[in-house]
């Protein structure tokens, strides 16, 4: 009896059908693939090379352990194998300015942006970057330093923008008003159907903005934004106009970060989402400390317009 020896010793996910085992590398994240799955075999190299592999880049896990800089290298090999198809990307914890743009110019087709905690990207530079994604349909931010004057030009440059999310750490004190944001939304993303303010600090003045110039808006996310009072005419608009509204005070244990209250902030009038030049250092001496938010050198280059 004649014995087959290369069918023998063909691993059984060889012969998978190539859509099935893609869906499967999918499932590893990015980082795995780049750094282990394509180098198990012919089979999956060859899919892990193609461009479909790389429409969504989802880059949250393992990132710990992990030099910043290197996570930047896997990141653009990443973007560079989608060869322009890119139409979903996920940070978590890392990102720079520079990475930013990279990602922006090699990818029209770009629709979801989620960036989570990546302190080094400034709000210039993601508004300069998305001027090369006018197709994009959701930008999620969380914990990003962005003012009202890069909210506008997001919204000039993105016309499709329908879900937006503008996250913020929460802090006990001290109480600031500021609207700006808030209205920086309702008169550029007039197409919103999805919006997320944890921790803003926008008054009702904020709030009826946005619902006045929202005018597509279903669901509503105000948890945190302690400077909201939903009663009397708020509360009748936002139950007729809003399908899934989460209010001021609603548990925030289903919300992906920590939205505890915390101590204290840092803050100035030009950075009212809780970052600043100025780090408040102790409430009892009033000592302050001027720190560098700003991890650039003279030489590095930036690609602002």
């Amino acid at each position: 009896m004649e014995v087959d020896m290369e069918n023998l010793f063909t691993p059984p996910w060889l012969e998978l059908p190539p859509e099935i085992t893609s869906t499967i590398l999918q499932k590893l994240g990015t980082i795995e693939i780049l750094r282990n799955a394509d180098k198990v075999c012919t089979t999956w190299r060859r899919l892990c090379e193609d461009p479909a592999m790389w429409r969504v880049i989802n880059m949250r896990d393992n990132v710990w352990d992990m030099l910043e800089g290197y996570l930047e290298q896997i990141c653009r090999e990443a973007v560079d194998r989608s060869q322009g198809q890119l139409i979903d990307i996920n940070l978590e914890y890392f990102g720079s300015d520079n990475l930013l743009y990279y990602i922006a110019e090699r990818s029209p087709q770009l629709k979801r942006l989620r960036l989570l905690c990546s302190y080094n990207v400034s709000g210039e530079a993601l508004s300069a970057a998305l001027k090369k994604c006018p197709l994009l349909e959701e930008l999620h931010l969380y914990h990003i330093l962005i003012g009202k004057e890069s909210i506008e030009n997001i919204g000039r440059s993105c016309r499709a923008l329908k879900s937006f999310k503008l996250n913020n750490q929460v802090f006990r004190h001290p109480c600031i008003e500021y609207d700006e944001e808030a209205i920086a939304i309702a008169e550029n993303m007039p197409k919103l159907h999805n919006l997320q303010v944890v921790g803003n600090k926008m008054t009702n003045e904020g709030l009826e903005a946005i619902l006045n110039g929202c005018p597509n808006l279903e669901s509503l996310d105000l948890r945190r934004c302690f400077n909201v009072n939903l009663g009397g005419d708020v509360r009748k608009r936002c139950s007729q106009q809003i399908i899934y509204l989460r209010r001021p005070h609603d548990s925030t244990e289903d919300y992906e970060l920590d939205a505890g209250m915390h101590d204290c902030e840092s803050f100035d009038e030009d950075y009212p989402s809780g970052f600043s030049d100025i780090d408040l250092i102790s409430d009892d001496d009033d000592y302050y400390e001027f720190s560098d938010v700003s991890n650039y050198s003279g030489d590095e280059e930036m690609f602002f317009e």
